[in-house]
Parts: structure tokens; C-alpha cells; sequence
């Protein structure tokens, strides 16, 4: 795979309202990730080219009529902005008298008749005070926002997360299953709310890069300190909670060279959220005795960055600059940089805190972008009065782009040895090259990277699957801070190895130091996808930064002049004598003597074999096998809306149904795009009988999906996208994308589990990947909280640790043979169609699989939910120790067994992957229950504050049943011996962990503490299979 969209790697940890989807479609920006997501994210992106179908040049504002989104003269957008032609929204670009650029859109939707609004409502509305909420059309203000989450939701055309981990084994994650994955998008959903959201986001030209010596982390600690109330508005939390009240959220992150600050927040709301918010850059209080409470909270996103990967092989990548240059820099930040040791130095950190906001945060280097259902006019009025009183200092911004070349460098040409976290094999390839920014229009290294990416037929991939060498490539830059700033540009190609790869990763480095000669053409596309606003401001802030007026909106989307000279001396810099090769794997362990300085990150420096090193240098034969992409059969050209069938229908209707499966199919009548979702849920008893079998199942789709890798990819290039989920009961196929070809994508994946079967190469290769991505699981606090909790609740549930400890006696391949072979004898299948399909169509589906499955119908209903245990009335705590030695945080989960779920009244879907998430949710627990949001909010009016009091008050009383679940870090702390660093302990020895139960502590004496969890839960009732139906 290969990545090319701006993804800003960041020191991000303020509360995260909206989560992002597994890349918006490509060519398209992303949101703002935490350093430990970007790599993860990145590398996820699919397809960069366009298919030739869809190059049709974006266009100029008013170059020609328009009717989608042609409003009235108070709505006129600037004519010099390039945009879609399927973007309804309009732009204006203006400049303030204090310099500040800002950007306003107005997303007024005409597609339904008048705008919602007008200027004279809104400013009624403002004065509207909080007792009228409950009635305000708008209000969902009892909407919480959850600090800190990261969830992967869809924000623009129903993309979805295709999760893999940090280091992109691209597994499955066995442990979540499907219900759980689309819980977590439908909260997500209710916070973003982002039919109805109105965001803004703010870009200052400053970041990291700027840090003093003397106080390495300022610039992050900044981005903290702003926010602590304002002159105007001087409550400390009094921004967090006004957007908390009106359903918004904030956030902030401070990359390399820029920062970057957004909220969302109710519409209705946006005007005084605009005023409150502008205060931090007009008048920040940052009053002294708040700086140790936030030093505290910069420390612990330290600490919580530490154990990933991806982090640590960012600060072992900065440590190779040349001296003076800022990449050195420690841009996190903790107690030690911002507290400890400038009060040992005499140095007033309160003090320089202010200056440094006085030097650096100046209107004349912001810009701004602002987005509501509001007319042009109105926005610009609002902005004008409320950022204009920014402060302009005259100074000019800082510049880095004389420090050129930081990594010609003797250390930076060398083999490193690292030490991970995790459990992986991966080698990565880096090179240093001149600052690729200003080449936007041309994008060199888009092309590279397509090519060096590509996974089909011919690939550097396929090529070493066939070996069993390798499970995922990646290539490219991802334009994060740490890979393109005004100083160098790095192209990076990262292979994730199997063991038998690890042996060989010289001979896999060669592999990747071959590039094809490059002769695409250029493509553009014509097709908006509509992104969660607050994701959308943030990146054209940032965009304002980078690209001239017109490119705004495709600057960092669009391939805009094909300059062959420019591509080439792109891949001329790509020599082998200039690369730089980190090997991660626990196998390293002991051999690495090195220590970074920050992260503790074990390492090892050395020069690159000399036989290797003179291979790459010299005229090697090239591999007959490697060869460019053949054409592809996936690539859509029907874009015609489907003539219904049979009868529209609000919600999915049963279509086909026999002792074999059913289907549910729903016409898209409303966002009427080219567009198809299927899924389907191949049920079976088999899975749940034992842990043995639910990991052969989890054996059996990660080789299904590897089989499918080389297959499958051109439909992955053409936008069609698959996933495949080892459910809880079943195997979840799910394909999107434009319907035209979609049908051939579905067929493949059928023939392929019809067809299945495996070498024991790839079995032994699977399994041993299994142990890893198992094993990783199991070192995250959150996810062995995640897990100790569900064996408590869930009866007859196998736990990570009981699946990791089978897996590692060992599987046999008859064994898998024989699950395969009875999984697919009998089976009851479901599915659910919608989109740009008629009837018949969708039919042919489900006749597709029972015709090539040709298997049995169940001799009996299987459930497709867990029973729970019914918790006693008493507070239950299960204390357990972190399985990671070297991790300092601590998880805390607190559960309350209630006797009813009220759901917040939840926004229209914004895009038709929302509306088929939540159908979906319905066929797969099989309650059907298609207007259960209608139903909901009939409910809830009937609800009054005293029946909420009521009912809050009765699951805090002495009745209540509570289960806390604590996963205790490692530190002095909790009375362990000081851990020097983070690694992959008994990885290479093969070790098993078990749980070791602590007891609790002397301040919650008044529990019942779980000393042992099979036995507790052995003593209590299992509660009856629960469905909400009406």
C-alpha cells in the first residue's frame, strides 16, 4: 500500500469529539491523528490514481451556472477557488485588517427548498437563553463528549476503518467483533452530529521546530495553556463545558511547523462558541497556577505515547539529524523538560510561556476556516467582528528552510537495530530528500509510492508472499511534520515481515531498492465526498498555509501537471548508497546496546553488510516476475442511477427468505449516488464450542483474506473496498463502493472461501502472525481491560488469554481443514443490500452464495447474542497487573449493569453509510427493529426529568451493581522495582502470560474484590437473551 495525503502526525490529546474514518477516499485530507494512530491510518490509504473514467477537471466558483448550491447575491461565493462540481457548499476567502486569512463556508443545503436559516433568525437565536433549549429543534445538549477517544468512524462517504495495527500487520482483530465496531461508530455519530455541526479551525504558523533549547515541549505545552480561560471568559473549563452542554467538542495538536486549534459545536451555538473561542488568541489568561496542573497533563500524554512503536521510531528517527537542527528536538514535552529541570536552572517557565505567545501567536501568520449553515455574508460579519481584535506583532514568522540536508549525515546511512513494543518483524527503508512541498501541483513522490505500493500481479509484494518473506508493504511519505517540513521530505518503504522474512531482510531490502521507470498519466476527480466538518476545517487551515488561493480545496488531493523531469529527479534520489534501514523485532533483544534518550528505546547502530551494500550498488539482474499493473477489470464506468423495481421503502424490507438465508435490500432514494453497500453474515454454531475453534476460525479468515490480497487489490485501486470480520458467530463479508463493479469484487471473495485451501507454508506463516498480533492485544491496558471485563459479564465467553495460550500449544492443519470444512457444511446466511441496486439485483447475492457454498441449512437457530451474568447489588472490583513491564498506565473501567438504555435523540445521516450501519446493526443481533430511532424519540418524549432523576438515583443507591476493572501499571509507584525500558519481553522466549490478581487497595476496603474470576462468576445467575424489539 502506499500513502500520499496529509496525515499530521501531532502531539494531540485534547478531548477528541469526532473520529475519522479509515482515510477519507484518496486524494481526499484527513483529520488530525495522534502520533501513535498516523502510521497506522496512513498506511491504510488505498488507491491514489484515479481510474481514467473519472478525470474530469474540478472548476472555478461561478465558471458556469450552477443550480446545486446557486443561493442568492448574500451567498456569492469567490469565483478564483477551485472546487468540485458536485460540492454544494460555497467559499469566500478574506484577509482581516490584523492579516489574519480566514476561509468561510457555507454549507446552506438547497437541494430541499429555502435555506434553514436567515442572518435576522440567527441572531435571534443567539439571545435565546437555556431554558428554551428543550425546545429548540437544534438542541441535542445533553450530549456528552467522551475525553480522549479514538474511534474509527465513517466521516465521509461511509469510509470505513479497516483496522490493522500500529505497524500494519494489517490482521484482524479478532477481538473486536462487529456489534462492538459499529456501537463505537454510532456514539461517535452522536457526538459528531455532523448534519447539524457548525466547526471552525485555526492554523498557527508555529509548532515544534520553535521550541527554546532550554525548554524542549513549550510550543505543545502552549497549545495546553491557551485554553485555560480567557480575559472575557475566564473559567478555567468553561469552553470545554459550553461545547459539552450544546454537543461539540474541542481539540488541539501541535506539529513540526504549525498548530493547529478546532471545535464543533451545535449550530445554533456558533456564534458565542466563535467568541469564547477566539478569546485564547485575543487575550489567553494562563495564569501561573494552572502551569503545574497542565505540566502534569503533558506528562501523562508522555507517558501514554511511550509504549508505541510508532513513537519511538519517530524520536529514534529525529536523534539522527545533524546537531542544531530541530528535528533533535524533544517536541513532546514532561515534568522533567517543563518543571523539574527549568526550576533547577532558575528558568520562570510562566514567563517564558508568555513570551513565547506574544513572539509567535500573531494574526499575520494564522489562518482561519469557518463552516456553518450560514450565508457568506453572515460568516464574514461574525468573523470580522470577533478574530480582528487578534494581536499583530509585525514580526516575522519563523523559517527553517535554510537548514537544509539535516540528514547528510555518516549515522543516518546505517542498519538500526531496534527493540519494539509489540510483537513484529518490519524493516523500513528511508531516504532524505530536498523539501518536496513546492512541488504540490505535481507530486512526485505520489507516483513512486503508487507504484512501490501496488500490491497486484508483478508487485515487490506479491513477489515476497510467494516467498513467505512478507505479510504488508507500505511506501511513501505520509506529509506528517516528521516527513515533510520546510527542511527535507523523506520517502519511506516499511515491509512487514514474517519470521522467515526477518531472516532474509537484506534480500527483502534489495526487492525494494528496485523502482519501475514511471510513466502515468495525471488524473483528477470530479466526485465531492462530503467529510465531518470539524475534519474538514482543520485540513484547509492548514492547506491555507501551504497552497496558493485557488488550491485551497485541492492542493493536497489533486495531480495537477504531470512533469516528468520532476518525478524523476524524485527517484534518482533514491539510491541505495543514501538509504537508511531500521529493523524492528524482538529477536534484536540483547543485541542492542543504545539507548534513546527520551523514549528509552533500545537500539543498535551499524554499518550495512558490505555484500548487500555492493549488490545494491552494482547492475544486478532485475527480477522477470516484477512488472507494472495489467489493466483493471474493477474500474467503474455505469455512473447511471438505477429505475426502482418494486416500491420504495423507508426502512429494508425482507426479500428473499428460505431455510438457508434471507435477505433484507434497501434502494437508495435519498443521497442518490452511483454507490452499493453488501453485507452478509455467514452464521455457525461451530465457532463458540471451544477456543480451539473460535482461533481456527480466526486462522482461517486471515488466510482467506491473504489469499485474497493479490485478487482483490485492483478492486481496492478502483475504489471498491472489502473487509472481512471473524465475528463472534460467523464470518462478516462487507463491500462498498461504486455498484457498477461492485458485484465482481463480492463474487471473487465467494469463490475464494468456496475454493478455499492453503499451503503449509501459509499456515505456518499465519499462525506464527496470529501469536503477534494475539500477544499485542494482550499488552494494551485498555484491551485486557476491555477483556477481563467481558469474561466477567459474558457467560461462556473465551478470553484473549485463553485463545493466545491455545494458540501457542500449537494447531494442527488437519484440524483446520476439518473446522473449514464443517464450517461451510452448514451455515445460515443474512444479508442486507442497499445503494444504488434494484431488487433482483440485490437477490442475486444471496443466490450467488447458496449456489456456490452449496451447503446444508442449520438444524437449529443459532443465537447470534451473549448472555450476560446478572451482577450482584454490591460494587465488584477485579484488580489485575499489566502484562507489559515496561508500561507505566494504568486503565479503569467502570460498568453498571442497568435495567434500561436511554439513547440521546441522535442527528439525520449525513452520508448512506450511517443509515447502513444502523440497518446493519439490526440484521446482525437479528431484532429488525428499523425504526428503532424513530421509536426512541417517541419514547423519550414521554420521559420527564423526574424519571431520569429517578432512575439515575436508583443505580447509585446501595442496589446498584458495579464492576470496576483496574489493570495497574508498572512503577515505583505501585512498589515495582524502577524499569530502565519498554520492550517486547518474553517475546522471543515463547512465554505464555496469565493474569496475576492484585488485592485492593486499603481506600476501597468496602468492595467485594474478585480474587479469581472463573470461580466468582460460576456462582452467579445468567440472565435470559436480551433484545429490545419494541
Amino acid at each position: 500500500k502506499h500513502w500520499n495525503v496529509r496525515w499530521t502526525s501531532r502531539l494531540n490529546y485534547r478531548p477528541c469529539t469526532s473520529g475519522s474514518a479509515s482515510g477519507p477516499a484518496p486524494w481526499l485530507s484527513a483529520p488530525s491523528l495522534r502520533p501513535a494512530e498516523r502510521d497506522r491510518r496512513a498506511a491504510m490509504q488505498k488507491g491514489c490514481e484515479k481510474p481514467g473514467s473519472w478525470r474530469r477537471l474540478w472548476k472555478r466558483q461561478g465558471s458556469e451556472p450552477r443550480r446545486v448550491g446557486a443561493g442568492p447575491e448574500h451567498n456569492l461565493g469567490d469565483p478564483d477557488i477551485v472546487k468540485s462540481p458536485s460540492d454544494p457548499k460555497q467559499y469566500r476567502y478574506i484577509k482581516l485588517q490584523n492579516g489574519l486569512c480566514a476561509l468561510l463556508i457555507s454549507d446552506l443545503n438547497y437541494l430541499d427548498g429555502a435555506p434553514t436559516s436567515s442572518e435576522e433568525e440567527e441572531e435571534d437565536n443567539d439571545d435565546d437563553d437555556d431554558s428554551e433549549e428543550g425546545s429548540d429543534e437544534y438542541d441535542d445538549s445533553g450530549a456528552e463528549i467522551e475525553d480522549g477517544r479514538e474511534d474509527d468512524d465513517e466521516c465521509d462517504e461511509g469510509d470505513e476503518s479497516e483496522d490493522s495495527d500500529e505497524d500494519n500487520e494489517n490482521f484482524n482483530d479478532s477481538d473486536d467483533s462487529e456489534l462492538e465496531e459499529l456501537a463505537e461508530k454510532e456514539e461517535t455519530r452522536k457526538r459528531g452530529c455532523s448534519e447539524k455541526q457548525s466547526a471552525a479551525a485555526l492554523c498557527v504558523a508555529v509548532g515544534s521546530f520553535s521550541d527554546p533549547e532550554d525548554l524542549p515541549g513549550l510550543a505543545h505545552f502552549l497549545e495546553h495553556m491557551v485554553f485555560m480561560g480567557s480575559l472575557k471568559y475566564p473559567d478555567e473549563n468553561g469552553f470545554d463545558a459550553f461545547l459539552k452542554k450544546h454537543g461539540g467538542g474541542d481539540n488541539a495538536s501541535t506539529d513540526c511547523e504549525r498548530t493547529v486549534f478546532q471545535f464543533d459545536v451545535q449550530r445554533k451555538y456558533f456564534k458565542e462558541a466563535l467568541d469564547r473561542w477566539a478569546q485564547f488568541f485575543i487575550h489567553p489568561l494562563m495564569i501561573r497556577d494552572a502551569i503545574d496542573r497542565e505540566v502534569e497533563a503533558v506528562d501523562s500524554e508522555y507517558q501514554l505515547a511511550r509504549p508505541s512503536d510508532a513513537n519511538r521510531k519517530e524520536m529514534l528517527f529525529g536523534s539522527l539529524a545533524r546537531p542544531g537542527h530541530p528535528m533533535k528536538k524533544f517536541f513532546w514535552g514532561n515534568a522533567d523538560t517543563l518543571k523539574h529541570e527549568p526550576k533547577m536552572n532558575n528558568i520562570d517557565t510562566y514567563t517564558r510561556l508568555r513570551e513565547f505567545w506574544q513572539r509567535h501567536y500573531s494574526a499575520h501568520y494564522m489562518t482561519l476556516v469557518v463552516q456553518s449553515k450560514e450565508t457568506l455574508d453572515t460568516l464574514e460579519k461574525w468573523v470580522t467582528e470577533i478574530f480582528s481584535e487578534i494581536p499583530n506583532n509585525g514580526l516575522p514568522k519563523p523559517s527553517f528552510g535554510h537548514l537544509t540536508q539535516p540528514f547528510d549525515t555518516p549515522e543516518f546511512h546505517k542498519l538500526y537495530r531496534v527493540v519494539p513494543i509489540r510483537k513484529v518483524h518490519s524493516l523500513t527503508i528511508t531516504w532524505a530528500l530536498p523539501p518536496q512541498e513546492q512541488y504540490y501541483r505535481v507530486k512526485p513522490l505520489h507516483y513512486i509510492s503508487w507504484l512501490v505500493g501496488h500490491e497486484g500481479k508483478g508487485s515487490v509484494l506479491s513477489f515476497l508472499r510467494k516467498k513467505f518473506w512478507a505479510l504488508a508493504l507500505y511506501g511513501g511519505n505520509g506529509e506528517t511534520g516528521f516527513e515533510q517540513n520546510s527542511t527535507y521530505s523523506i520517502f519511506s518503504i516499511s515491509v512487514t515481515l514474517t519470521d522467515e522474512g526477518y531472516k532474509h531482510f537484506y534480500e527483502v531490502g534489495v526487492l525494494q531498492l528496485f523502482f519501475p521507470a514511471v510513466s502515468l498519466m495525471s488524473g483528477k476527480m470530479n466526485v465531492f465526498l462530503s467529510t465531518d466538518p470539524v475534519d474538514y476545517v482543520e485540513n484547509l487551515c492548514e492547506n491555507m498555509q501551504l497552497f496558493q488561493k485557488e488550491d485551497f480545496l485541492t492542493g493536497d488531493q489533486l495531480l495537477f501537471e504531470y512533469k516528468p523531469e520532476i518525478i524523476a529527479d524524485a527517484l534518482n534520489q533514491l539510491s541505495p548508497q543514501r538509504a537508511n534501514l531500521v529493523l524492528l523485532s524482538a529477536a534484536n533483544e540483547g543485541q542492542c546496546h543504545l539507548k534513546e534518550k527520551w523514549f528509552g528505546t533500545q537500539y543498535s547502530m551499524e554499518d550495512i553488510d558490505r555484500f548487500w551494500s555492493e549488490l545494491w550498488d552494482s547492475d544486478f539482474e532485475l527480477n522477470p516476475d516484477l512488472h507494472l499493473p495489467e489493466e483493471n477489470k474493477y474500474i467503474a464506468t455505469d455512473f447511471a442511477l438505477k429505475v426502482a423495481d418494486c416500491p420504495e421503502t423507508e426502512y429494508p424490507v425482507k426479500t428473499l427468505s428460505t431455510q438457508q438465508g434471507c435477505l433484507w435490500y434497501r434502494k437508495d432514494d435519498k443521497f442518490k449516488i452511483p454507490k452499493g453497500y453488501v453485507r452478509f453474515h455467514l452464521i455457525s454454531p461451530l465457532i463458540q464450542q471451544s477456543a480451539e475453534n473460535i482461533v481456527l476460525f480466526d486462522t482461517f479468515v486471515n488466510i482467506l483474506s491473504h489469499n485474497l490480497g493479490e485478487p482483490a487489490y485492483e478492486a481496492d485501486v478502483a475504489q471498491l473496498e472489502y473487509k472481512l470480520v471473524a465475528g463472534e458467530y460467523g464470518l462478516i463479508i462487507r463491500v462498498k463502493g461504486f455498484n457498477h463493479k461492485l458485484p465482481l469484487l463480492f463474487q471473487l471473495i465467494i469463490d475464494y472461501l468456496s475454493d478455499f485451501s492453503f499451503t503449509p507454508a501459509v499456515f505456518e506463516m499465519i499462525t506464527e502472525q496470529l501469536k503477534k498480533t494475539y500477544y499485542n492485544i494482550l499488552i494494551k491496558p485498555e484491551t485486557l481491560a476491555k477483556d477481563v471485563r467481558l469474561l466477567i459479564l459474558e457467560h461462556g465467553r473465551w478470553s484473549m488469554i485463553d485463545k493466545y495460550q491455545t494458540l501457542m500449544k500449537g494447531l494442527s492443519i488437519d484440524a483446520l481443514s476439518a473446522f473449514v470444512t464443517a464450517f461451510k457444511s452448514q451455515l445460515f446466511v443474512e444479508g442486507l443490500v442497499q445503494g444504488n441496486f434494484t431488487s433482483r439485483e440485490a437477490k442475486d447475492f444471496l443466490n450467488y452464495v447458496v449456489q456456490k457454498l452449496q451447503f446444508a441449512p442449520l438444524a437449529h437457530p443459532c443465537p447470534v447474542q451473549f448472555r450476560v451474568v446478572d451482577l450482584p447489588n454490591t460494587h465488584l472490583l477485579c484488580k489485575v497487573k499489566t502484562l507489559n513491564k515496561g508500561d507505566a498506565n494504568s486503565e479503569v473501567t467502570v460498568y453498571y449493569q442497568v435495567t434500561a438504555l436511554i439513547k440521546l435523540k441522535e442527528c439525520e445521516d449525513s452520508h448512506l453509510g450511517e443509515e447502513v450501519d444502523r440497518n446493519w446493526n439490526e440484521v446482525v443481533t437479528q431484532q429488525y427493529l428499523f425504526d428503532r430511532l424513530a421509536r426512541e424519540i417517541e419514547a423519550l418524549k414521554s420521559i420527564t426529568q423526574a424519571d431520569l432523576v429517578n432512575w439515575f438515583q436508583a443505580h447509585r443507591s446501595n442496589q446498584r451493581k458495579v464492576l470496576s476493572v483496574h489493570v495497574i501499571g508498572y512503577g515505583k509507584h505501585e512498589g515495582d522495582s524502577e524499569v530502565t525500558a519498554v520492550s517486547g519481553q518474553n517475546s522471543s522466549s515463547g512465554e505464555i502470560p496469565h493474569l496475576v490478581l492484585l488485592p485492593p487497595s486499603s481506600l476501597m476496603s468496602d468492595i467485594t474484590s474478585i480474587k479469581d474470576i472463573k470461580a466468582y462468576t460460576s456462582t452467579l445467575n445468567v440472565l435470559p437473551y436480551h433484545k429490545i424489539l419494541k
